[in-house]
């Protein structure tokens, strides 16, 4: 090889080892790090939602009575209902009955019609009050209140006090719980998969079923026997969302 030759290839080498280290760093600062194991694991996890639900007896009732009175004018109306409505009244507290209030007051003006000409012939007077009593007196309460002057029985809602819901909720967390457990526990068995920890849990407020009620919508009547009235039971009603690694 010539002397010129080797001079020219002795004079490339530095850019060729420029080239090559550049290269070089660049490879390493874009190219991100490999994965650990741990972190290209993907995480595997099973989500379930398990509901319970428990029963409560009902103990007290809300119950809502009417006094209504048509008379040929609205001030007899008025004064008729306001009598009544003292005496009922006047019961309701000599029996120690709990929430007592004024729900409602009218007074309408009473048409009758024949061959499509209106005729006034009187005004209706209505007084609605409720009242809440344990469910054991209501029999006894109802008579009473007519006996008093009451002419309509509009609704009772039968309840159950606000502890024992608060206690059958945690009852029905508890069996939600379990639920969501089972659950998942038989979908993992059938997989052969073993569950580890659950990462994550989401509690749905538990609900309560309407009181049970019954509807008279009737005019109520005079009577010497006492009125039975039976309560219900009210549902609570609660569910667990579950999150478990497996």
């Amino acid at each position: 090889m010539s002397t010129l030759a080797l001079q020219r290839i002795r004079s490339c080498l530095p850019h060729t080892w420029q080239f090559f280290s550049v290269a070089l760093v660049t490879y390493l600062i874009c190219t991100p790090p490999a994965l650990s194991q741990k972190q290209a694991q993907i995480p595997r996890t099973l989500t379930v939602n398990g509901r319970g639900m428990e029963t409560v007896a009902t103990s007290h009732s809300q119950v809502n009575v009417g006094i209504e009175i048509q008379a040929k004018t609205a001030a007899d109306a008025q004064k008729q209902v306001a009598m009544r409505s003292s005496a009922v009244v006047k019961y309701l507290k000599d029996r120690k009955v709990e929430k007592l209030q004024t729900t409602g007051i009218s007074l309408t003006p009473v048409y009758k019609y024949t061959n499509n000409t209106q005729q006034l012939i009187g005004y209706k007077a209505t007084n609605r009050v409720s009242f809440r009593v344990d469910t054991d007196k209501i029999g006894n309460i109802l008579d009473g209140v007519v006996k008093a002057g009451a002419t309509q029985i509009n609704n009772i809602n039968f309840m159950a006090k606000e502890e024992a819901i608060a206690t059958a909720r945690k009852k029905a967390l508890q069996a939600a719980t379990q639920d969501a457990q089972s659950q998942a526990q038989t979908v993992l068995t059938s997989l052969n998969l073993t569950a580890k920890e659950v990462v994550n849990i989401t509690i749905n407020s538990g609900s309560t079923s309407p009181p049970p009620i019954f509807r008279a919508n009737v005019a109520a009547s005079r009577t010497e026997a006492s009125t039975p009235v039976i309560g219900g039971e009210q549902q609570v009603q609660a569910s667990v969302t579950l999150t478990i690694s497996y």
